[in-house]
């Protein structure tokens, strides 16, 4: 999508940002690694297209395992929204001196995973029953999901951030 610029959230983005996790996680919650996460009181990206509107949001925050990626949203699939916030949170992980970005997707979730491997990150981890036990606290989600596929594991991928900003960008592959 030409034109889409990244920016980080501001209290104006609020009622966008709200709507496009209402209508990705249902709310403001998401569950991942048996946290319970509020996605309004995270740093949020926003990707804002030419006239100023909203069309995408990151959600994230910085700790000791480096820079996690919580959620992310586009209004409209598949037209680069995704890959801008992407690589302005790979930006945001190095600012913070992270080592590495990583994120949590579901067992189901073959597209956000076509998206993310395309993107360099790797998969480094399965949680088995992560989305079984997320039910506990969240039981909204689902049982079976994409395609038809039941709905029970987490996967973890990352993309390492070498000191000099050696790592491919998004977008990019070697």
């Amino acid at each position: 999508m030409s034109g889409v610029r990244v920016r980080p959230a501001e209290p104006g983005d609020r009622a966008a940002v709200e709507a496009l996790h209402e209508r990705e996680w249902g709310g403001p919650y998401v569950i991942a690694h048996d946290t319970r996460f509020d996605l309004r009181t995270l740093p949020t990206l926003v990707a804002v297209d030419g006239a100023g509107g909203v069309v995408g949001a990151l959600a994230h925050h910085t700790g000791a395992d480096g820079l996690e990626v919580v959620s992310v949203v586009a209004a409209t699939p598949g037209g680069g929204v995704g890959t801008a916030l992407l690589a302005a949170a790979v930006d945001a992980a190095r600012a913070a001196g992270a080592a590495r970005l990583w994120l949590i997707t579901t067992n189901d979730n073959l597209r956000a995973l076509r998206f993310y491997q395309r993107r360099g990150l790797r998969l480094v981890g399965v949680d088995r029953g992560a989305v079984d036990r997320a039910r506990r606290l969240k039981p909204s989600i689902p049982t079976v999901g994409e395609d038809g596929i039941p709905l029970h594991d987490e996967l973890i991928l990352e993309l390492r951030l070498a000191p000099d900003g050696a790592a491919p960008a998004p977008g990019r592959t070697n």
